[in-house]
């Protein structure tokens, strides 16, 4: 094993991050790497140590281990991952402190539910994640426990909510799409097909003549020219994902109908993607749609890029890379 394989980091929540060479099923950390992760002194991890293997709470043989690494002259003791633990369930700082609470609650989950889940681990390796899952739910079978089963389902089918979600609260939504295209769309299009949705809802009693009736002249077309827009002579949105999400974005808030800015947003939204055939790939839901539209209509103009990053991770699925 290389020293140079071991990251070790403990987060706020107090749980440690560990990644190395697993290739024995556990993690090897030196007493001054262990003292780094609960912000201890090393001459205290060695008694903690030094008590842990006394005691007969964990096997000396199988859990340390004397390697030569560059830059010493004599073999440095590593520590396995249990005796990791065992510092953390010992030491007074407040770094273990936070570490306890933690584990606590990790095993109380774990105890009550059933099973945790790291969403750290579990977004890195997301296609082992989903292979379990199913492994899981083989293994349940036709028993019956098939509660269970249909939890298991649950966090499948959603999968990549879970994802979305955390993504949104670390404010880590994409802000640009994947496709690219030149071509731009004609504002009279839009136009004509904003008057058949006019047309079908005043048919319906949904709407007036005040739907869609623009506040100042050419206000519509306006916005369509402003997501094709350059700067220091490049595209400022350049993918089709950035330029629907814009321009949904434009029409909702921007309000330049008398009436209807909500639907009508929504409408060119929609045409938009059929017209640059990203509908075709993409499913987007009338329920989506609404919900989406809504968000947008309600959230403050502080959080447009939020707004934008939602939009675009729906049409994408992907999220930005940190």
């Amino acid at each position: 094993m290389s020293e140079s394989l071991l990251v070790i980091f403990q987060a706020e929540s107090g749980a440690i991050e560990l990644k190395g060479d697993f290739s024995n099923e556990t993690v090897w950390a030196t007493q001054q790497q262990i003292a780094g992760i609960f912000e201890l002194d090393q001459s205290v991890v060695s008694r903690h140590i030094s008590h842990v293997f006394k005691s007969g709470e964990v096997d000396k043989k199988s859990n340390m281990q004397k390697m030569h690494i560059a830059k010493s002259d004599k073999p440095v003791g590593f520590y396995s991952l249990d005796i990791i633990l065992a510092v953390g369930y010992r030491a007074n700082s407040q770094m273990a402190i936070r570490f306890r609470k933690w584990a606590t609650q990790t095993l109380k989950k774990h105890i009550t539910e059933g099973f945790t889940i790291n969403p750290s681990c579990v977004k890195q390796n997301r296609v082992a994640f989903l292979s379990a899952v199913e492994d899981l739910r083989v293994l349940a079978g036709n028993s019956e426990h098939m509660q269970i089963d249909n939890v298991l389902s649950l966090v499948k089918s959603f999968a990549k909510t879970w994802f979305s979600l955390e993504s949104y609260d670390e404010d880590k939504l994409p802000n640009e799409g994947e496709r690219y295209q030149d071509t731009q769309l004609n504002a009279d299009e839009l136009y004509q097909a904003i008057s058949v949705l006019k047309k079908n809802l005043m048919e319906k009693n949904q709407a007036t003549l005040l739907f869609a009736q623009e506040k100042d002249s050419k206000s519509l077309e306006g916005i369509l020219g402003s997501i094709y827009q350059s700067a220091f002579g490049e595209s400022a949105y350049p993918t089709l994902e950035d330029k629907a999400a814009h321009l949904l974005y434009f029409i909702v808030k921007n309000h330049p109908f008398n009436d209807g800015n909500k639907r009508t947003g929504a409408f060119s939204f929609i045409w938009f993607l059929q017209k640059t055939d990203l509908s075709l790939s993409r499913k987007i839901t009338p329920e989506a749609l609404t919900a989406l539209t809504i968000l947008v209509a309600e959230s403050k103009p502080e959080n447009k890029g939020r707004m934008i990053g939602m939009i675009i991770l729906l049409l994408t699925g992907t999220l930005r890379d940190e």
